[in-house]
């Protein structure tokens, strides 16, 4: 995994460029460049796969194409025996090469055969045209932004910022050429809303819970391939179980971090389930008045994110991916996706079979922007790649063809899942129903405090809303005399922020609320560590 930065045109600046990749630092060990005429193309890169030889950007044996190439190709060994045969060499053991050579042997084909989380540019050399695709879910991002002399593509929005222009993102499942001086012309090459539609519906409970066991196992087995030490961020909760469960049982030196308040039932079932697994496991204890407005603007700088409860969760998710570098954890599985793909959230058993789907829909094609963009930039902010079985392609076809009774029976969610891995979960994870830590230990509500302040907080950071704010809170800081205290106590007692307003930050996630921030800023957080080890 990496980050990449581009700069494609005669109007490419090697200095715009190096500031560019400064940018990245945070995503990789070490910086790969390679600049000539029109092109200046680098990558930081974090050594996962062949970390010696599987240097970037990497150029095809011919010269005709550069390849920045940022994520993971689970299936890449299959792929090299296939493109072996059809009369490809190859001089490293690294995803890389392959996916290069794939381009090469099919391709804008190419992409529909490659398994995994990726986003990459491969650029013709002769002519400037850049070929940009992303991967289905958009687990990798790209963005792009410039004008007629000069094209820019990177890893993160913080790159992009200052040059001039609008940052533009290519969608999940999209690829496509940009032309030098010209558009940018990007194109679908898988429909997640059609994912599966012409496959029968699987509503056979012993079926169903077969196929889900076995394409997660896989999904599970593939994004462990690693000879580096796994880590597992573990909520206590059905999904980041089965990870640690599926890691405990094939890297049995792979650790576990908690994140939570003290005393909370998501700790006390994520140390049982440690212990009695043997996984060392350290849980950073977190209270709802450690929360201080400098980890909201550190959270929001890294995670680029707009709608507030992503943010809060960011917020959250910072201490967990900076404990796993210091313990020098690479490699992370997570659960995320699995309340999207599984009914796993409240309202999907509140709103019926049929708005459930559009919003089962509505939530997998935004993920790449909410949790997601979360989980990418959290990460890799701190040089640690995280991995999510739950969004493997196949998991989620899988998942497109379970009808809602499957996902929600007897009152619990996931029902499906808990059914498929009976036989390996614990009881007390099994029949444990899902507890939100955000919302049901106060964090979210404390965090909550600084909503009103967001927006700033995005524009000084360059970083564009995708929403107008609703309402401006600066005037109300500025008459404040830039006290704090006093404009939230001002700001919240406003009629304008009714329980209305109340009610629709609680259900945020659905409606990219985008709002916002503060020149003052409170000390850092203070948090206590606890390890436990079996």
């Amino acid at each position: 995994m990496c980050g990449i930065a581009l700069s494609i045109g005669p109007e490419a600046d090697p200095a715009v460029f190096r500031r560019m990749l400064a940018v990245l630092a945070p995503r990789g060990e070490v910086t790969e460049t390679r600049q000539e005429n029109g092109l200046l193309a680098g990558v930081r890169r974090l050594r996962v796969v062949d970390r010696e030889r599987a240097v970037q950007p990497w150029v095809s044996p011919d010269e005709r194409y550069v390849l920045c190439y940022n994520g993971e190709v689970f299936n890449h060994h299959e792929l090299r025996a296939e493109l072996t045969r059809l009369g490809h060499g190859f001089r490293t053991g690294g995803d890389t090469e392959v996916v290069l050579a794939a381009f090469r042997q099919w391709g804008e084909e190419a992409v529909r055969r490659l398994r995994g989380e990726y986003a990459f540019a491969v650029v013709e050399r002769a002519t400037g045209r850049a070929y940009l695709a992303r991967d289905p879910l958009g687990v990798k991002p790209l963005y792009w932004s410039g004008g007629p002399g000069c094209l820019h593509v990177a890893s993160e929005v913080k790159a992009l910022v200052g040059h001039g222009a609008p940052i533009s993102e290519v969608p999940p499942g999209h690829h496509g050429w940009a032309e030098p001086g010209g558009p940018v012309r990007l194109r679908p090459y898988v429909d997640l809303l059609t994912l599966g539609a012409g496959l029968p519906v699987i509503d056979d409970p012993d079926e169903a819970a077969l196929l889900v066991r076995v394409a997660l196992t896989d999904s599970m087995r593939v994004r462990l391939d690693t000879d580096l030490t796994v880590g597992v961020v573990l909520s206590g909760g059905l999904d980041s179980s089965l990870a640690l469960l599926h890691a405990a049982q094939l890297h049995p030196d792979c650790v576990a971090v908690t994140v939570g308040v003290p005393d909370s039932p998501d700790v006390a079932y994520a140390r049982r389930l440690a212990a009695d697994l043997g996984v060392p496991h350290e849980v950073i204890e977190l209270r709802p008045r450690d929360i201080r407005l400098a980890d909201v603007r550190e959270a929001i700088r890294i995670s680029e994110l707009t709608e507030y409860g992503d943010i809060i969760n960011a917020v959250v998710s910072v201490p967990i991916f900076r404990r796993l570098r210091e313990l020098g954890v690479k490699v992370v599985l997570t659960g995320d996706g699995s309340d999207e793909l599984f009914g796993g959230y409240p309202m999907y058993h509140q709103v019926g079979p049929e708005r459930s789907r559009r919003l089962f829909l509505h939530r997998i094609r935004n993920l790449c922007r909410t949790e997601l963009q979360r989980v990418d930039r959290a990460s890799m902010g701190h040089g640690v790649e995280a991995r999510v079985p739950f969004l493997d392609l196949s998991v989620v076809e899988l998942a497109m063809r379970l009808p809602l009774d499957l996902k929600l029976r007897d009152g619990q969610e996931k029902w499906i899942v808990r059914r498929a891995f009976a036989d390996v979960l614990p009881d007390y994870i099994r029949r444990r129903p899902k507890n939100p830590m955000s919302y049901s230990s106060g964090l979210h509500e404390r965090a909550r405090l600084y909503k009103p302040l967001f927006a700033r907080l995005h524009r000084s950071f360059g970083y564009p809303l995708l929403e107008p704010v609703r309402r401006d809170f600066d005037s109300v800081l500025t008459r404040c005399g830039n006290d704090l205290d006093r404009a939230i106590a001002d700001g919240l007692a406003r009629p304008d922020y009714t329980v209305l307003e109340h009610a629709r930050d609680l259900v945020g996630a659905a409606r990219w609320n985008a709002v916002p921030v503060v020149r003052r800023l409170v000390g850092p957080r203070v948090v206590r560590r606890v390890a436990s080890r079996p």
